[in-house]
């Protein structure tokens, strides 16, 4: 295992995921009073700064990951952004199924990466 390859791919990945985060959730809060198509645009400008992290955080971790492992590696990353903004951006309740469904996908990276 790279571990600089790794570190690389998931810091790009974790930048990605926050941006694609606010871009599919923050205007539930932020835009609710708007119509939908002005939420689509915003959305698509700051969902354009996560391609620009995302594409090359792949690239890279494609050179010492394979693709399932690339597909898991995001998904744990999805889930440690999405806990936080939901929690702390969005004001939802903390909730137990956050912890089982975070068991679940290290269940599935001890497949995958084993």
């Amino acid at each position: 295992m790279n571990w600089n390859v790794l570190g690389t791919t998931a810091a790009l990945l974790v930048a990605s995921n926050i941006f694609m985060t606010f871009a599919w959730y923050a205007h539930l809060k932020d835009l609710s009073a708007r119509p939908w198509w002005i939420a689509a645009l915003v959305s698509w400008g700051v969902a354009l700064f996560e391609y620009l992290l995302q594409v090359p955080a792949n690239r890279i971790g494609f050179t010492a990951l394979t693709l399932p492992q690339l597909k898991i590696l995001q998904e744990v990353i999805t889930l440690v952004v999405f806990v936080p903004f939901a929690v702390l951006y969005m004001n939802q309740p903390l909730k137990w199924d956050y912890l089982w469904a975070a068991l679940c996908i290290m269940g599935a990276v001890y497949f995958i990466f084993r």
